[in-house]
């Protein structure tokens, strides 16, 4: 396989959302790869717009699959193509014209299994996207890691095949799930900054950040309890739980109606504070931005994302694009 000969296979799966398709597909006609080499498998969940029109417009391979969990949307999409090499690429990404050449060139390492980037933010986007981005703790360069988002990733056919793809009986970190499966069976997933992708689905408000990790942390605690354990996962385990027990004692304190009970309420909130502005700090050392005008804004993400990742292990909640009849 080089840079030259391998042929490459984007999933995307998408639903109700045509105006992001449309950019990610055109970014990917703008590659700086034969087109001959790539080929384009939309998977439809059941859009209601005219995302499929949009998909035919440009040539894809479209299946028509509704209401499936993503991961099963991506393992069908990738039983229909041709290409050794499988892109996962999301309909809300954009990638850079780049992006395929460097895939190409980092898969040729045969100790690599996957290899892909941290997304990044609208430049033009709400301070929210903007503080949330900030969450991705990005270097430049190429480096060893141990998980990277499926919005964003490339991986060999057969590793994939061999590994049964993703895990269909998860709704959301599938991704994580399948990275953990790459590294125990001896594969290398690699961080290249050249596969760069915007997110424009990244939450632009507090109240579609709160859903969204509602909905994406209920499966974090199952997946990373599923190992191999490293130090570095160890918080997103820990915090979520930490955090819930200090909701609880907050809401048992100021129901208890008694200044004890309140006591507790009060040092129970403390530490969720203060965990938020730990998570905060990291957040503005992250950010371009590293003064004090971008630790408020980190605080409020970072509060937010905290509270909803703990109630996430007690309460369920649905994807915001999911249809209740």
């Amino acid at each position: 396989m080089t840079p030259a000969a391998a042929v490459v296979s984007f999933v995307v799966p998408v639903r109700d959302d045509a105006a992001c398709l449309r950019q990610c597909l055109e970014s990917i006609r703008r590659s700086d790869y034969p087109p001959e080499l790539y080929e384009l498998v939309v998977v439809d969940n059941g859009s209601r717009d005219d995302s499929v029109d949009v998909a035919r417009r440009y040539a894809a391979t479209v299946l028509e699959i509704p209401d499936l969990p993503i991961g099963q949307l991506r393992n069908r999409g990738s039983q229909e193509v041709r290409g050794e090499i499988l892109a996962f690429v999301d309909a809300d990404h954009e990638i850079d014209p780049g992006w395929i050449r460097a895939a190409v060139e980092v898969l040729e390492d045969p100790t690599v299994g996957a290899v892909g980037a941290l997304c990044t933010a609208p430049s033009a986007g709400t301070w929210v996207q903007l503080a949330y981005d900030s969450l991705r703790a990005r270097q430049p360069g190429s480096r060893d890691v141990e998980w990277l988002g499926s919005g964003n990733l490339a991986v060999r056919r057969k590793t994939f095949q061999q590994l049964g793809g993703f895990d269909t009986g998860l709704e959301t970190c599938e991704d994580v799930d399948l990275c953990l499966r790459l590294r125990a069976a001896g594969h290398r997933i690699v961080n290249d900054g050249r596969l760069r992708s915007v997110h424009f689905g990244d939450p632009p408000t507090l109240r579609r950040l709160f859903l969204g990790e509602l909905w994406r942390g209920r499966d974090n605690l199952r997946v990373s309890l599923r190992g191999p354990m490293s130090l570095r996962g160890i918080p997103s385990i820990a915090i979520p739980l930490v955090d819930l027990g200090c909701l609880v004692l907050v809401a048992v304190g100021v129901l208890s109606f008694r200044r004890e009970g309140l006591l507790l309420a009060a040092v129970a909130a403390g530490a969720l504070v203060g965990f938020a502005g730990l998570r905060a700090v990291r957040m503005t050392i992250n950010s371009p931005d590293r003064g004090l005008l971008a630790l408020a804004p980190a605080f409020a993400v970072a509060i937010v994302y905290d509270v909803a990742r703990a109630l996430a292990l007690v309460f369920r909640h649905r994807h915001h694009r999911a249809r209740r009849g």
